[in-house]
């Protein structure tokens, strides 16, 4: 297995830009060599926060968004390799998440044959666009294996940050929080935790009109309500256990509304303090719970850069060192976008991308299809 050059592309649930990540992948080694952040304009972040939710003439409204979106992470690839000086004929493969607009794994209420997910951002577009082999759809392939399809980089994280004789926690703090265990250099387990930054941020944003609470300052300044933190906590997933993955299509305003009925009258910062709390509870007693004794925490996501967030989680778990992925060698905005680079090379290699012991699937699968440039 030779090494070879892949980019990277992941937008999430904040859906404010494209993060795009040139990788050199090879059997041993994966190196982050640069990286490019294309925004998502306004009015299409609007419209893709509005077509994930139910609502009306769906597929006329999906259709365009799909190639718009296409052609916007087409423009994003270019722009990365420019910037580098690299050529498209030097790289072998994009590896493209896409935007999830819906996923409805087996562990809500979906069945096993209703269980779906859904990322549009079509990968015809890229590759025609950027005349590069694009992979895209990895999450399906594992759904249809019985799998949660989510989460997927634990599989990554035990490639990439897995050593032996230290008892490891990997945690992705990005709109929705995933934790990923590891046991020198077994992957243990893999789950979503709850909600990471989504409710914060749509917090934020209807009380202060601002993308995100910068640094967590603002939670900082609130009180946590307890008896608020009890009543979020008693939601049904956070009692699940074993293969679990979740999303905005769970914690959302609507969802986070109904329970604030009995807190009117609450202050806005007292709310987000306890939405911080929120977060740094359901990580650390899913890591808590786990049967793995962890010595070590890193972090990775826009979590990572939430200091009061970072504090709560810290004294939630004073048992574990805490650190950023950086001290493991990538930064913890790029390690998403890097996972996706890996799966493509893993796919056009014909080796497994997903871990079954952390998404439930009855075995190892080769993930994403391929669309040649």
């Amino acid at each position: 297995m030779t090494d070879a050059l892949y980019v990277g592309l992941m937008s999430g649930t904040s859906i404010d830009a494209i993060d795009t990540a040139l990788v050199r992948c090879g059997e041993q080694e994966v190196s982050l060599l640069a990286t490019l952040e294309h925004p998502i304009p306004t009015a299409l972040a609007d419209r893709i926060a509005a077509i994930s939710h139910p609502g009306d003439n769906e597929i006329e409204r999906l259709g365009p968004l799909d190639r718009e979106l296409g052609l916007l992470f087409a423009n994003g690839v270019s722009e990365l390799l420019r910037s580098k000086g690299v050529d498209a004929t030097q790289v072998r493969a994009i590896g493209c998440h896409g935007q999830t607009v819906r996923h409805r794994p087996p562990s809500g209420s979906a069945s096993s044959i209703e269980a779906f997910t859904l990322q549009i951002a079509d990968p015809n577009t890229i590759a025609e666009r950027t005349g590069i082999t694009t992979v895209a759809y990895f999450r399906r392939r594992d759904v249809a294996a019985g799998g949660e399809g989510a989460p997927l980089a634990p599989a990554f994280h035990a490639a990439a940050f897995a050593r032996a004789g230290t008892a490891r926690a990997i945690v992705n703090i990005g709109g929705i929080a995933n934790v990923s265990l590891l046991d020198g250099e077994q992957l243990t387990g893999g789950f979503d935790s709850g909600p990471g930054n989504t409710l914060l941020d749509l917090w934020t944003r209807r009380h202060r009109g601002e993308r995100y609470d910068r640094q967590g300052s603002w939670a900082a300044s609130g009180q946590v309500l307890p008896k608020l933190l009890d009543h979020l906590l008693r939601d049904d997933y956070f009692s699940l256990s074993g293969p679990r993955s979740t999303g905005k299509e769970t914690f959302n305003l609507g969802w986070l509304d109904a329970r604030l009925t009995q807190f009117a009258g609450s202050d806005p910062s007292d709310i987000q303090a306890t939405l911080a709390e929120l977060t740094a509870a359901s990580i650390a007693d899913a890591i808590g719970n786990s049967s793995l004794a962890v010595d070590e925490i890193y972090v990775c996501g826009g979590g990572a850069h939430n200091t009061d967030l970072l504090a709560r989680l810290d004294k939630r778990l004073p048992g574990a060192a805490l650190n950023s992925t950086a001290a493991l060698g990538i930064e913890p905005d790029w390690v998403e976008a890097v996972t996706f680079a890996w799966l493509a090379h893993r796919t056009l290699n014909g080796l497994a991308g997903n871990a079954p012991a952390v998404t439930g699937a009855i075995g190892e699968r080769v993930l994403g299809a391929v669309y040649p440039g």
